[in-house]
């Protein structure tokens, strides 16, 4: 089931999605509105790297590459890949803008094991 602030493309369909969280959603609209521009979406991606084999990528992308899923949040658009999607199924990204932590975090149910650090998994 979908809410009026989350809606999935037809580009796509993944039977599971990522989740932006709200405090994240209003952090990637003030980065792209920095920006100065409306075209850009936020990328989620799988590469591969880090200390655990896998790592995540976040960057603001224009393109549209064919499979790619597109998932909006209130007015952000989250674009996952047709590589990175089963690795990132069910995954929740979050801003967090503590003492002990700062930046988007990835809370994925895909992740067997983390590194320390939490920018790669596998």
């Amino acid at each position: 089931m979908t809410t009026p602030a989350q809606t999935e493309s037809t580009e796509a369909k993944a039977p599971t999605s990522v989740v932006l969280t709200d405090v994240a959603a209003q952090k990637v609209k003030a980065l792209i509105e920095q920006e100065g521009r409306d075209d850009l979406r936020l990328r989620v991606a799988v590469q591969p790297g880090g200390c655990s084999g896998l790592r995540y990528q976040l960057f603001f992308d224009e393109r549209s590459l064919d499979g790619d899923v597109v998932t909006d949040f209130g007015g952000v658009e989250v674009v996952v890949d047709r590589m990175s999607g089963p690795y990132l199924s069910g995954a929740t990204i979050d801003f967090a803008d503590r003492i002990d932590a700062q930046g988007f975090t990835i809370d994925n149910p895909n992740a067997g094991s983390s590194c320390a650090c939490g920018d790669s998994f596998n």
